[in-house]
């Protein structure tokens, strides 16, 4: 518990109040999903309360702490900064407040964009950060929760065409990564079927 105290006051300091709820309501939800599916909810917990340590850093600084870690950063992601702030967070987890768990690690990396093959646990960080209920309790944000504890994958689906969707109609950059998860999680989904 005492980790946890010390990784909000960090916050408090560096998101806005409206992030940080968000951020809580993330945690919440990864416990909640990892009991009902069986997975180390302290891991979820843990992730969820990290995956936005690096949210209001500026471009300038989440450029450099991604060179520095990994020497190159891709087309999309150096015009579009923000989406670095998963692997920062990740970066600050480990630096800042000595994570080492690769697992936890991951999922606060894959956050944002998902990964194909990711881990449960990964994709319970990416479900949750979406829709948590601070998100909003629209009809499509409500079923796509009740799907989440029935199936991961089919969530991360939905999660993914969600967010298309709104980048497209926003005219904003997609990051390949996110329609590489997609696909990965509808072949999960099919193949179970």
């Amino acid at each position: 518990m005492i980790m946890r105290e010390k990784i909000i006051d960090w916050l408090k300091s560096n998101v806005s109040e409206h992030r940080l709820q968000h951020i809580i309501g993330v945690e919440k939800m990864c416990e909640d999903l990892a009991i009902h599916h069986k997975i180390d909810h302290k891991k979820a917990a843990q992730a969820g309360l990290m995956h936005d340590l690096a949210k209001f850093f500026a471009p300038p600084k989440l450029l450099e702490m991604t060179k520095k870690e990994y020497n190159e950063i891709d087309s999309v992601c150096l015009s579009n900064p923000h989406l670095l702030h998963a692997d920062v967070s990740a970066i600050v987890a480990r630096d800042t407040f000595g994570v080492t768990d690769k697992d936890i690690l991951d999922a606060i990396r894959n956050h944002t964009l998902g990964n194909p093959e990711m881990s449960d646990l990964s994709c319970i960080v990416f479900i949750a950060d979406a829709l948590e209920p601070n998100r909003g309790n629209t009809p499509e944000l409500e079923k796509m929760r009740k799907i989440s504890y029935k199936n991961l994958h089919k969530t991360v689906q939905k999660t993914c065409e969600y967010s298309l969707k709104y980048l497209i109609k926003n005219n904003k950059t997609i990051h390949p990564r996110a329609i590489l998860t997609r696909n990965w999680a509808l072949h999960k989904v099919k193949v179970k079927n």
